[in-house]
């Protein structure tokens, strides 16, 4: 069970970090030509930034059918739609081939991403939680959120060896397809594994007890707008910091401050491995502590990173960034760990995956999508001091959401 819900998002978030990953690299030659590189970047980050406004209509429509039918079915789903999407990606022609079509059938199959992302999330955490024994649940619940590094681990070090392995012209011409062409094996594997497990005892505790609901969706904006809203804005920080440290560096270490692509990413592989190794250490301290006082911490940790972002980023040396990296990927798994419980726990079983969902994913609206174009804006306009007050700012947000939280006690 705990494999069904780490391997899945693992898969998930490879597929959508692929994306990002050339969206940076590779999109802004192929897909936007333009005699400004800035502003095929930024067209770029554009058609990154759609998948976030896709994911609450993700979650509004596998959230129904999670409450209504079952976790399992529907994260067999929401896999499905991911997978299918990111395999179309790695087969599309460029705009040297068919034009425009080109960067409208890649916007579409981004979309599909996020279709299918907006659905996994909450599903693989519920299937998490609610298998989880008392005062386990947020080391349960940070099993699916491991495979977000893990999957940013495997997408980084596929781009990477695809760079030590051939040359630029090879790789424009075929290599960058190859992540995207590759999923299709993860996806089997994943479908493999997510057809085996069974219903968590708490959705058939709903089921036993009458307790679903017509309209899920509904029910949440009704009965549970304040958590929605919590929820939106407790998450806030920990999108915008992920992307500042993912998508946005990477786009800036490579425009400007003249590191290569490999070196880069070499250094984030780095940084990734401070992710994964904190979000373990988050969620023992959350079943010790609780889940709010965990989720406090790290937003303040967040807010003191941001006022160092310029001189650590700046630093002009590799074991400089690898330090912001470090420090920014790992306060990303402090906050990251005990998310997806603290999400789960403000909703009711019978709307607890379209709540969990919905909240996890407009935070990715507001704080996700448009974060790496407003850093570029930001730093190209003011410097990257500003970049840093942008994540600061973010970090407040969450931390007037985490203190009108509720927290769940009897489950610390």
């Amino acid at each position: 069970m705990l494999f069904a819900s780490l391997i899945g998002t693992t898969i998930e978030f490879f597929d959508f970090y692929i994306y990002a990953t050339a969206a940076v690299l590779v999109f802004p030659k192929l897909f936007f030509p333009s005699a400004d590189p800035a502003s095929a970047t930024l067209q770029s980050l554009a058609t990154f930034a759609l998948a976030f406004f896709a994911r609450p209509v993700g979650s509004a429509v596998f959230g129904h059918f999670g409450d209504r039918v079952g976790r399992k079915a529907t994260l067999v789903a929401a896999l499905l739609t991911m997978g299918l999407s990111t395999v179309a990606i790695g087969l599309l022609p460029t705009h040297h081939s068919i034009g425009i079509a080109a960067p409208i059938l890649l916007a579409l199959c981004r979309f599909g991403q996020g279709l299918g992302l907006g659905g996994e999330w909450g599903g693989a955490v519920l299937l998490a939680t609610e298998n989880a024994p008392p005062g386990k649940r947020a080391w349960y619940g940070m099993f699916p959120q491991l495979g977000a590094p893990i999957g940013f681990f495997l997408s980084t070090g596929i781009f990477l060896l695809l760079t030590d392995t051939m040359g630029d012209e090879a790789f424009f011409a075929w290599g960058w397809r190859v992540p995207f062409l590759a999923s299709a094996v993860l996806v089997f594997v994943g479908l493999w594994v997510r057809l085996r497990i069974s219903e968590t005892p708490a959705f058939q505790r709903a089921i036993d007890h009458h307790e679903r609901v017509r309209l899920p969706m509904l029910e949440v904006l009704i009965k549970h707008p304040r958590a929605l809203v919590a929820g939106t804005f407790a998450a806030l920080a920990t999108f915008v910091l992920f992307y500042l440290m993912t998508v946005f560096a990477l786009s800036w270490g490579t425009s400007q401050l003249g590191y290569s692509r490999e070196q880069f990413l070499q250094l984030q592989l780095g940084g990734v491995l401070c992710f994964a190794a904190t979000i373990p250490l988050s969620a023992v301290f959350a079943d010790r502590r609780g889940r709010r006082l965990a989720m406090i911490l790290s937003t303040l940790a967040i807010m003191l990173f941001g006022i160092f972002f310029a001189p650590l980023f700046a630093t002009g040396s590799a074991w400089g960034t690898l330090l912001f990296l470090g420090l920014g990927l790992g306060i990303m798994g402090l906050t990251y760990g005990p998310l997806g419980t603290i999400l789960a726990e403000m909703f009711p079983t019978p709307v607890r995956y379209t709540g969990a969902s919905l909240a996890f994913n407009l935070a990715g609206i507001f704080g996700a999508s448009l974060a790496p174009y407003i850093a570029t804006w930001l730093a190209g306009r003011y410097g990257l001091a500003y970049v840093g007050y942008y994540l600061a700012a973010a970090a407040a947000l969450t931390l007037i959401a985490l203190l009108a939280v509720r927290e769940d006690r009897s489950a610390v």
